[in-house]
């Protein structure tokens, strides 16, 4: 009678689904490595970001902002305001994770909206790890990889806006948030923060509206104070 580490083979299916996600997610590297080199990135630059960044819609928001004439520094903040929501991801994956010391620093790295969606889905702690790190570990490198490759067919092209690359920032960050809009809140918020940007594009310095746009997000997605109504037993105990 042979004894096997996964008998329902819950564990290979968690594998199987963040390998497969990981594929998916990665392929958009693609378009962000042709679209940074396009945009006057360099190709080292384009691989750093996508290395030590590593979170698409704020890498898109980089590029986008600098390659519409944006201060680098609006481009950043643009870029942390978008990636801010990963702190969030932080602080509810940090009680199932555990992890101490060096692993900290991976676990932060991996901490993304795919491998957070993946590991909150499995039903178990240890399925829910798994999920995680196999997710983080699958979107990093497909990511990266075809990050390079993108970037490198891209600086070989002489003149990137004959191909259409110059227009593909909004369309490609638009593939990456569609997903999301599951909710009618969701869709609503985000058509206000589109509607707002579009309003504020042709007035102030590029960048500003995208900045604009993430503080409605932002303000819709506050937590509303808890206000706690006393029952009418408490209120009976309260009088005693």
């Amino acid at each position: 009678m042979s004894h096997t580490s996964d008998p329902d083979g819950r564990a290979t299916e968690v594998r199987k689904q963040a390998w497969g996600v990981g594929v998916a997610v990665g392929t958009y590297g693609l378009g962000f490595g042709a679209l940074a080199v396009a945009n006057g990135f360099s190709l080292w630059q384009t691989v750093a970001l996508s290395a030590l960044v590593f979170t698409g819609a704020s890498q898109f928001a980089l590029v986008g902002v600098v390659g519409a004439g944006g201060a680098a520094v609006t481009g950043a903040a643009a870029a942390l305001a978008l990636g801010s929501r990963n702190a969030f991801y932080g602080l509810r994956m940090a009680p199932l994770l555990r992890v101490k010391g060096l692993k900290r620093l991976g676990a932060a790295q991996l901490t993304i909206d795919e491998s957070t969606a993946v590991a909150i889905a499995q039903p178990t702690p240890t399925l829910s790890r798994l999920g995680f790190w196999t997710t983080g570990i699958a979107v990093f490198v497909c990511w990266n990889v075809a990050t390079v490759a993108g970037a490198f067919a891209v600086d070989q092209v002489s003149d990137p806006q004959v191909i259409g690359l110059d227009a593909a920032v909004g369309a490609a960050f638009l593939a990456l948030l569609w997903p999301q809009l599951t909710t009618p809140k969701a869709r609503a918020v985000a058509g206000g923060a589109a509607l707002l940007a579009l309003m504020l594009t042709p007035l102030i310095t590029p960048g500003l509206p995208v900045l604009a746009a993430a503080a409605v997000a932002v303000t819709a997605a506050w937590p509303e104070p808890r206000i706690h109504h006393a029952t009418g037993r408490e209120r009976e105990v309260g009088d005693e």
